[in-house]
């Protein structure tokens, strides 16, 4: 469900979903609780539901911003592992260069087929949340067959030739990462607390009694509207390869590898 509303919804309309279904929740169940408790408006458990806010309200923050950092970090992490994958199949083909013209195009042609299949065919499938190792399996066992055929002669080439080989081992290292990466969310427990904290937290707002009704919507509007922003936070950073927050492929693209994508590549 989160996917699909993070594949098919914008950043700004998850936005409005959130915050504002929140906010008119809130508004909502205040009027709600002052129609059908008049007395709470004299603010006569005002002390107790304060203490009862403030205690949970101190919990769900550290717990918020326990989940929101870790979540930052893991979307970092993933946008180091895609640029570094990227890097190294760059350097395998500029350790290539040295090759013999025939040994040099095959190590370009498994490279290319590499990238395509990792932008048009895994990418996709990491954003729906069902990354698959098949997707890029072939063209990898491809670039390790085009560097094993090359007998390196001399010992400049058998130093590019190693470290060919040594960056193509990189590139099978970042491509698990990633792909573990894509079928990485939010635990279940977490998920818990984030959004039935709020689904507590929210409630006893209710409860604060003030005179003023407008001063205890905008009170209580803002609680939510914090809240609601505070989980949009949460759900576009929960998964890395999806929605409009999401990892992009364009170093698949660039530096040496862009080679491989002009003119249809």
């Amino acid at each position: 469900m989160i996917l699909w509303l993070l594949n098919n919804l914008s950043t700004f309309v998850l936005g409005v979903l959130l915050v504002g279904g929140f906010t008119a929740l809130a508004v909502a169940g205040s009027l709600a609780a002052r129609r059908r408790f008049p007395h709470l408006a004299a603010g006569e458990h005002n002390e107790m539901v304060g203490v009862a806010l403030g205690m949970f309200g101190a919990i769900y923050g550290i717990i918020l911003a326990f989940v929101v950092v870790t979540l930052w970090t893991q979307l970092e992490n993933t946008q180091n592992v895609v640029a570094n994958e990227a890097t190294d199949l760059a350097l395998v083909v500029r350790s290539a260069d040295v090759f013999p013209p025939a040994d040099r195009a095959n190590v370009d042609r498994a490279v290319g087929s590499y990238v395509h299949a990792v932008v048009e065919v895994q990418w996709p499938l990491m954003r729906e949340g069902r990354p698959s190792f098949d997707a890029t399996a072939e063209q990898t066992r491809a670039i390790y067959a085009a560097l094993q055929a090359y007998e390196p002669v001399g010992p400049r080439s058998e130093t590019f030739y190693q470290e060919a080989a040594s960056h193509l081992n990189d590139v099978a290292a970042q491509r698990r990462a990633r792909v573990t990466m894509a079928e990485t969310s939010l635990p279940t427990l977490l998920q818990v607390l984030v959004y039935g904290g709020a689904l507590v937290i929210l409630p006893l707002t209710f409860l604060f009694g003030l005179r003023s009704l407008k001063m205890q919507l905008l009170f209580v509007s803002a609680v939510a509207a914090l809240i609601g922003f505070s989980l949009l936070l949460v759900l576009v950073l929960d998964r890395p390869f999806a929605g409009d927050l999401s990892v992009s492929p364009a170093p698949y693209k660039q530096a040496a590898l862009a080679q491989f994508w002009e003119a249809g590549g």
